[in-house]
């Protein structure tokens, strides 16, 4: 499973801007701060906007506020807003994923693939994320000493 350089990059700008929440950021101080490519930067904002997560404003006052609370932003919102469903198999739903024979159960682990990813990325949220203080299901994900093996 890949995450993709879309969702890191809206995750990251999502809590530039969550950080500096009264203030408006724009585009050039996200990228900057994030050490993003504004070229790629600017549609991954347009979709965030498109999809209610950012309220933005043109001008010279303008810029980017959150369109709501950092604590109601879930990492799966913004992960939906610049990339589509979490979890696809061969650009389908998994449970739309049906095989016969040997493999006629992969399409139940694929599902319950999406359910796990579920697990995280519908309960964190951009507040989380700024504080360091996750969900006890999540926490517990981070703590085993396995999760950071590479493989």
């Amino acid at each position: 499973m890949q995450i993709s350089a879309r969702v890191d990059y809206a995750v990251r700008a999502m809590l530039e801007i969550a950080a500096a929440q009264p203030d408006r950021l724009n585009r050039d101080d996200i990228a900057q701060r994030q050490d993003l490519p504004t070229r790629y930067l600017e549609p991954i904002l347009r979709d965030l906007s498109k999809h209610r997560l950012l309220e933005s404003q043109r001008g010279v006052s303008g810029g980017y506020v959150l369109a709501r609370d950092a604590g109601r932003i879930t990492v799966a919102d913004v992960a939906r807003a610049v990339d589509g469903p979490l979890a696809l198999v061969a650009q389908r739903r998994p449970e739309d994923v049906a095989h016969s024979g040997p493999a006629r159960h992969v399409g139940e682990m694929w599902v319950g693939l999406r359910a796990a990813i579920r697990s995280v990325m519908e309960h964190v949220t951009l507040a989380d994320l700024l504080e360091g203080e996750f969900p006890e299901q999540m926490r517990a994900f981070v703590d085993d000493p396995d999760a950071w093996l590479p493989r």
